[in-house]
């Protein structure tokens, strides 16, 4: 992916050059990586408006820069910001952007006494190129909801009344592992009965039981990017009010996804959906936003909420995740990764979202 990531650092030194900085200093590892291709826990990168990259890291690090990323010449230091703002002024730059979302006061203020230089926070430059996924990162969220499906799939026999929360969430992530996943995308959640009303649950010692609405949101991580899929299944046959849930909250999820079009404002995609359930007088229960982005990370750009601004474009992979949550009875989420895309959302994740009774 050199190339790739060549055309991204070109990208990101046009809306430097706009912002009237001579560079840019990368420092979030996660944007580092994007730029590069190199998954460390030490490295900064020094990007010009015009000129030739620069990254910095240290020694356990060199020969897997060379290796990765052989374009670009590498500076071995372990303080490799501070050695990046020697370098830009070294190089003539008057004014340095930095990620201000990133580095402290504390490192601020040591920068600051690296080198005559102007710091300058530009914003979330690379964050917003990340936003939009190329195809090649389309394909890898792909792979990594495939793996997703099939864990599913392989953990769901176990899934039944005696065996534990814990018991499933590790299953799943065992599942994820071996059809090829480096890892869980982030902890997975499994919340039984009355624990489904807690939208973040951590899985514990409670046994599932007959009568139980389970609520399991996890996902794989393939190629660094992140998947993520909630589905929510019944321990035999559902009451009725447990049914009337996971039909409201299928309707407000379609709603959602049909909302969910290049050039719509995020805020009005989570009303799509928001407003399915507020219909049905389950509002106050519906208690986060519609969605997030997901790549490289499992929360990134775009968030959908009713207090998010911004709009939606084509090539931009988003959760649609709406819920009810139920206090003392338990709640009901469904949730897939799409691509949003002119004609039409693509879901990544396919499993059925027909209530499962098991």
């Amino acid at each position: 992916m050199g190339e790739t990531h060549h055309a991204r650092r070109r990208r990101l030194a046009a809306l430097i050059a706009e912002r009237d900085a001579g560079a840019l200093l990368v420092t979030r590892l996660v944007n580092v990586r994007y730029l590069t291709g190199l998954d460390s826990s030490r490295a900064a990168l020094l990007v010009p408006a015009d000129g030739a990259a620069v990254l910095a890291t240290d020694g356990r690090y060199a020969g897997m820069a060379a290796q990765v990323c052989p374009e670009l010449p590498v500076i071995v230091d372990r303080q490799v910001a501070a050695a990046l703002v020697t370098r830009a002024a070294a190089d003539g730059h008057a004014r340095l952007g930095f990620e201000a979302h990133d580095v402290t006061v504390e490192q601020h203020a040591e920068l600051r006494g690296q080198a005559e230089i102007e710091l300058a926070a530009l914003g979330h430059l690379v964050e917003d190129l990340r936003r939009v996924k190329d195809e090649e990162e389309i394909a890898l969220l792909r792979e990594a909801c495939a793996i997703t499906d099939r864990a599913f799939e392989a953990a769901l026999p176990g899934i039944r009344a005696g065996v534990t929360e814990r018991e499933v969430a590790v299953a799943l992530e065992r599942a994820m592992v071996d059809l090829g996943a480096e890892g869980p995308a982030f902890a997975s959640i499994v919340a039984s009965g009355p624990n489904g009303a807690i939208a973040h649950h951590h899985p514990g010692g409670r046994e599932l039981r007959r009568g139980d609405l389970v609520t399991m949101d996890f996902g794989a991580r393939y190629g660094g990017y992140h998947a993520d899929m909630t589905r929510t299944v019944a321990i035999g046959e559902p009451a009725g009010w447990q049914r009337d849930v996971y039909d409201l909250v299928h309707r407000a999820q379609r709603a959602g996804l049909d909302a969910a079009v290049p050039g719509a404002e995020t805020k009005d995609v989570d009303a799509a959906a928001r407003d399915v359930i507020k219909a049905a007088g389950h509002g106050d229960a519906f208690t986060h936003g519609l969605g997030h982005g997901v790549g490289l990370e499992i929360h990134e750009a775009p968030l959908l909420g009713y207090d998010k601004t911004g709009k939606l474009m084509d090539r931009v992979p988003i959760t649609a995740e709406p819920g009810v949550y139920l206090t003392g009875r338990g709640g009901v989420r469904i949730e897939d990764t799409f691509v949003v895309r002119a004609d039409g959302p693509e879901l990544l994740t396919t499993t059925t979202k027909d209530l499962l009774v098991l």
